[in-house]
């Protein structure tokens, strides 16, 4: 039985700009949908449906855009959509984490959130579903987590600092 992430039981932060966007996004998609149902139409009048790569592109390029559709109408139903937090104590949605990986002198930095943000700004964005992110919500600076990676390795890493985001 699986349990919900962070992000589903908090709802996924946006930036303003980020929601308009992805918005935008789902308008011109839904927009798109009468277009979409004429070119397979069309495709479909070109004959036999079994050697018709026309008609199989445009079911595949429908089944995408149906897809997005679907993804986007969930985040945005899911979004809270507002500024950063302004002030930060413990990695956690909307905050930048500095971390140090086990063995290494050197430190990145990240943004907690939405891999929607990722338009929204030069960070690399780490979502709270992926490992690493489960592992440090909610951690202190000074506080070292280990994760396992998606092949199977332990990953340890310490939190050096974590400061709210500016977009």
């Amino acid at each position: 039985m699986s349990t919900p992430t962070d992000e589903q039981n908090q709802g996924v932060w946006l930036t303003q700009e980020a929601h308009d966007r992805l918005k935008a996004e789902l308008d011109q998609l839904v927009a798109g949908r009468p277009a979409m149902a004429a070119e397979i139409n069309a495709r479909r009048e070109e004959g036999d449906l079994k050697e018709n790569g026309g008609y199989h592109a445009a079911k595949d390029e429908q089944g995408k855009q149906e897809a997005r559709i679907r993804q986007l109408t969930d985040l945005l139903r899911k979004a809270r959509v507002g500024d950063a937090p302004k002030t930060a104590t413990n990695a956690a949605l909307g905050t930048v984490i500095s971390i140090r990986f086990a063995g290494d002198d050197d430190v990145e930095k990240f943004l907690l959130g939405s891999r929607e943000i990722a338009g929204t700004t030069d960070l690399t964005v780490y979502s709270p579903e992926s490992a690493m992110g489960a592992a440090i919500m909610g951690a202190a600076p000074g506080t070292t987590v280990t994760y396992q990676a998606p092949n199977g390795r332990d990953i340890s890493v310490e939190v050096v600092a974590v400061e709210p985001f500016v977009p």
